[in-house]
């Protein structure tokens, strides 16, 4: 047992799949360096990691577990998620068929109105915040790989938490650079552009619904 951790090599490998899951979280990075480059995509990172952060704190402490016997509250995060996924997703699907009216325009693309061209950072903390079910997730996760019996849990959630967190800056990073080489593509291929982003909408929209459809069992 490593400081508590009951199995190291499971709870890595198992952080690498999840990580590795798409969601919400990481569409939403990639699509903003795909759109406003590595800074931006980096802010929707750090929005990232401070939300799962929280997440972790709350399931560490065992405030997230009302969500599981609070049906009412999880109703109301859940209802707020999906709305906000599903604002996104509109969105994007706007700003997809603005920019394919102007496929054809010299002139530079209007300026963006989309919810993602206002502060990174914000959306994708509310992003990570407002997932009910990436609460659940952490409180069924972190709970497994930790002894009962140990005298410092929050040491033993503190390197739990600090091993996922770098995975997904790893991956989130990778995401980030790939869709900024995407952004080149973009700039010459204004139809590639828009149908991406629509099909981006697209998918915002499936993740509000499953997300309304969500339970928390």
């Amino acid at each position: 047992m490593f400081y508590g951790i009951t199995d190291l090599t499971t709870y890595i490998l198992g952080s690498i799949f999840i990580v590795l899951l798409p969601g919400p979280n990481s569409l939403f990075v990639m699509t903003v360096a795909s759109r406003e480059g590595v800074i931006r995509g980096y802010r929707g990172a750090c929005g990232i990691f401070v939300g799962d952060t929280v997440l972790m704190l709350l399931a560490a402490s065992g405030v997230a577990g009302l969500l599981r016997t609070t049906p009412a509250l999880f109703m109301v995060v859940k209802v707020a998620g999906a709305g906000w996924l599903a604002w996104l997703g509109w969105g994007l699907l706007r700003a997809a068929w603005q920019t394919w009216r102007t496929r054809h325009d010299a002139a530079l693309p209007p300026a963006d109105t989309t919810p993602l061209a206002a502060t990174p950072f914000r959306t994708a903390l509310i992003i990570s915040l407002m997932n009910p079910k990436a609460i659940l997730f952490f409180i069924s996760f972190f709970i497994q790989f930790v002894s009962p019996h140990y005298e410092h849990p929050a040491l033993s959630f503190l390197i739990l938490g600090s091993i996922l967190q770098v995975l997904s800056a790893l991956y989130l990073s990778a995401l980030i650079f790939g869709g900024a080489h995407l952004a080149e593509q973009f700039r010459e291929r204004r139809r590639l552009a828009a149908l991406a982003t629509a099909l981006v909408g697209g998918v915002f929209a499936a993740f509000a619904l499953k997300l309304a459809l969500a339970s928390a069992s």
